[in-house]
C-alpha cells in the first residue's frame, strides 16, 4: 500500500475547490492556495496546465492515488473497447475503497482505503484488504461482522451530507452493498465538475 505524504485538504486549497463537498473543508474558509505563496494571484493556465490540473483534481479525488497506480488505470481505460474517459471513472468507480466509500460504510475516501487495508471488509464472503481490488457487477460488499458497530461506521451510515448512488444497493441494516453496475461520468456525485477527457489529453500528449 502507498502512503499519502501530504495533508488531504491541501489538495482541496491546491485546486481551490471543494473537492470531496465537506463542510469542514477549510477551502470554504480560505480560497487561496496553501502556503506562504498561496494568496498570489493565480496566471492563466495553458492547456497543459488545465490538463494536468484535471488530472490531479481527478487523482486528488480518489484517496491521492500514486501516479504510478493511476496511469495503470488509465492505460487499462485505454484498452477497454469505447470512450476512455467513460471507461477510466468506470475503473476508478470499481475499486473495493471507493464502493466502501460509495456505500456510506465510512465517512471519507481516505478512510475507506484504511478500513479496506484494516481488514474490515469482506467481497462475496471473504475477507479482501486490498483497497485497490477491481469489484464486478454483482458483488456483495459487506463490512465484517466484527467491525459493524465501529464508532465510525455508524456516523457514516448517518451522514446527510451525501447519498448512496443508484449502481450501489446498500442495506444499513446490514452493513452490505451490491455493485449494480458500472457508472459512467454523468452517474457519479461528483461535488465538483471533473473532466476526465481531459486527463485523456494529458496521457495522450
Amino acid at each position: 500500500m502507498s502512503k499519502r505524504h501530504s495533508q488531504k485538504y491541501k489538495i482541496d486549497r491546491r485546486m481551490g475547490e471543494n473537492i470531496w463537498g465537506r463542510p469542514k473543508s477549510p477551502v470554504n474558509k480560505r480560497e487561496y492556495g496553501p502556503g506562504q505563496h498561496g494568496q498570489r494571484r493565480r496566471g492563466k493556465l495553458s492547456d497543459y496546465g488545465v490538463q494536468l490540473r484535471a488530472k490531479q483534481k481527478l487523482k486528488g479525488y480518489y484517496g491521492n492515488i500514486s501516479e504510478k497506480q493511476f496511469r495503470r488505470i488509465y492505460d487499462e481505460a485505454v484498452r477497454l473497447k469505447g470512450d476512455t474517459s467513460e471507461r477510466l471513472i468506470g475503473l476508478l468507480e470499481s475499486r473495493l475503497d471507493t464502493l466502501v466509500y460509495r456505500a456510506k460504510f465510512v465517512p471519507t475516501v481516505f478512510a475507506a482505503r484504511q478500513f479496506v487495508n484494516h481488514g474490515h471488509v469482506m467481497v462475496n464472503g471473504r475477507k479482501v484488504n486490498i483497497p485497490s481490488y477491481r469489484c464486478k457487477v454483482g458483488d456483495v460488499i459487506e463490512v465484517r461482522q466484527r467491525s459493524k458497530e465501529m464508532v465510525l461506521v455508524l456516523e457514516a451510515v448517518g451522514l446527510a451530507e451525501r447519498d448512496v448512488p443508484d449502481y450501489v444497493e446498500a442495506d444499513h441494516s446490514k452493513m452490505s452493498a451490491t455493485f449494480s453496475r458500472v457508472p459512467g461520468l454523468t452517474d457519479v456525485p461528483y461535488p465538483v465538475h471533473m473532466e476526465p477527457n481531459l486527463v485523456v489529453e494529458f496521457y495522450s500528449r
